[in-house]
Parts: C-alpha cells; sequence; structure tokens
C-alpha cells in the first residue's frame, strides 16, 4: 500500500472498536478468504469495503462477529480479545453489533413488528419488558419509515420495504457499530439510494461507526460527501468539512488499498481503479 493508503493515514483519535492485527482464516479446504488482514476502526469511522467477488468482503464481517474464526492473528472488538474467546462470552459482545444480513434475513413466520423485536426478546443484554419493548420497535419502524407494517409479514413487503425493516432490527438496539452486508445488492437505483441515505441517517443522528460492504461505487460517494439534514429530513452535502470515511479494498483476502476517497481516486492500481466510478456530481434528491 502506498503512504497515502496506510493504516496509519485513516485512523482518528477515536476509540479504537474494531481491530485486526494479522488476520488470516483458512476454510478447510485450504481456502485463504483472509490473508494477514490488519486494520483498526475507530469511533465515528465509517468504512466503505470494496472488492470483487470471494475477495473476503463478507468473510470480513463474519470474523468481526466470531462467526469466523481466524486462523491466525488476533481480532479485537470493543477492546477485548475475540480471537479464542468461547462463544458462550461472545454474546454479550455481539448484543452491541447491529448487522444487516444480505438479503435481509427476516423470518417468514414472523409479523414485520416480531422481526424488529427479536434482538429484544432474544439477546440477553439488550433484553427489556415488553411495556418498552414495542415503543421501541415502533420508533425503529418510524425512523425507517415503515411504522404501518407493524402486522404485515415479509412476503407482504417489496424487496426495498424488506431492506429496510432489516435495518430497523439492525438499529433496535442503539448499537454504537453497524456492519452492512451488501445493503443495496438487487435494488433499482431509487431504492438502493433511499437505503443508503437510511445508513447516513442513522450515523448522523445516533453517531454510530459502521462498516458497508458494497459493489456500488455509489454508495460509498453519498456516505462521503453527504450529511442528514434533520430539519428537513433530506442529505445536504457535507461541504469542506466532508466525512469521516475510509475506504478499503480488498483483493484474495488481502488489503490493497485503505485511505480516503481522494486517494482512491487517484489510485492508478488497475485492480483498485476498476471499483471507482468516478460519476457527474451526485444527487441527494
Amino acid at each position: 500500500m502506498s503512504e497515502a493508503s496506510s493504516p496509519s493515514a485513516s485512523q482518528s483519535p477515536g476509540q479504537s472498536l474494531l481491530r485486526f492485527e494479522g488476520v488470516s482464516v483458512v476454510f478447510d479446504d485450504d481456502t485463504r478468504a483472509l490473508d494477514k488482514l490488519s486494520f483498526d476502526v475507530k469511533e465515528g469511522e465509517t468504512r466503505i469495503i470494496l472488492g470483487a467477488a470471494g475477495s473476503g468482503k463478507t468473510v470480513l464481517l463474519k470474523t468481526a462477529m466470531g462467526l469466523n474464526r481466524a486462523s491466525e492473528g488476533r481480532v479485537f472488538l470493543f477492546g477485548e480479545d475475540v480471537t479464542r474467546k468461547p462463544e458462550q462470552e461472545l454474546f454479550a459482545l455481539r448484543a452491541r453489533l447491529g448487522m444487516l444480513f444480505q438479503d435481509s434475513a427476516l423470518f417468514d413466520s414472523m409479523t414485520i413488528a416480531q422481526n424488529v423485536a427479536y434482538p429484544l426478546l432474544n439477546q440477553t443484554a439488550n433484553r427489556m419488558p415488553r411495556d418498552r419493548m414495542e415503543p421501541a420497535v415502533r420508533d425503529s419502524l418510524r425512523f425507517v419509515e415503515l411504522e404501518h407494517t407493524l402486522d404485515k409479514y415479509p412476503s407482504e413487503l417489496s424487496g426495498g420495504m424488506r431492506r429496510r425493516v432489516a435495518i430497523a432490527r439492525a438499529v433496535v438496539t442503539k448499537p454504537p457499530l453497524l456492519l452492512y452486508d451488501s445493503p443495496t445488492a438487487g435494488l433499482d437505483p431509487i431504492t438502493a439510494h433511499t437505503i443508503m441515505a437510511l445508513i447516513i441517517k442513522e450515523r448522523d443522528v445516533d453517531n454510530t461507526t459502521a462498516l458497508v460492504v458494497t459493489h456500488r461505487y455509489q454508495d460509498g460517494n453519498l456516505v462521503t460527501n453527504f450529511r442528514y439534514n434533520p430539519e428537513s429530513g433530506r442529505l445536504d452535502p457535507a461541504g469542506d468539512s466532508g466525512t469521516n470515511t475510509i475506504y478499503m479494498v480488498l483483493r484474495e483476502g488481502r488489503l490493497v488499498f485503505e485511505g480516503k476517497q481522494q486517494a482512491l481516486e487517484a489510485c492508478t492500481d488497475p485492480y483498485i481503479s476498476k471499483f471507482v466510478k468516478r460519476p457527474e456530481k451526485e444527487s441527494a434528491a
């Protein structure tokens, strides 16, 4: 990696929420999904993770949660070394994470309200009395503008609406760290824009830290250059102050770029450049 894309250039003075130190993940068939991966996510950052199919993007998120275990190196979550931590001891740490899975991963047999309430019922650290649970679920669905779907089932909603419900479930516990796995995959451009606007809204309203795996450079461009305006309910240009957004590019499990958008767009490496779309000025309308 060049100096502009070195880990030290991307760190802010905030607390470390997620750190990989030389992490490799090797599956039973000897597939090396991650290869000596090192990075440090600071409080208040948004990380945009790009890379070809099979480059390790989803494996990275699953390793952060402890769903995949590091074969080499160490993983720190909220300052704790979770590399070899027993499954039972991971539950409380996972409860401080919000995760948007690919394809939303809603429970078809549950109503929308039950889906959103699931972490409040099943995560010991987030469990709350039922008289507080209903307002929390309503607030979370109101946040994604779907309060009217409480009694519906996932099959009754469009793909974009299901993705918004999944965001409501991910944020209902007010986690400090959110992991988004391909939040706009399979969506039309207008719906994809709506999903990214919600991610920006969550970042700016609740001051959350996030990792966003995406195949769309436009997703990162929005996160980098726009902020949520609570008065208008719209996105406004971030201006000269910008946002605390860091880009990561993975190739065959290795981190080949880490840095700001300007450095990414200036990079001449052919592999990295193919993930950079240099569109006309993005509109937040």
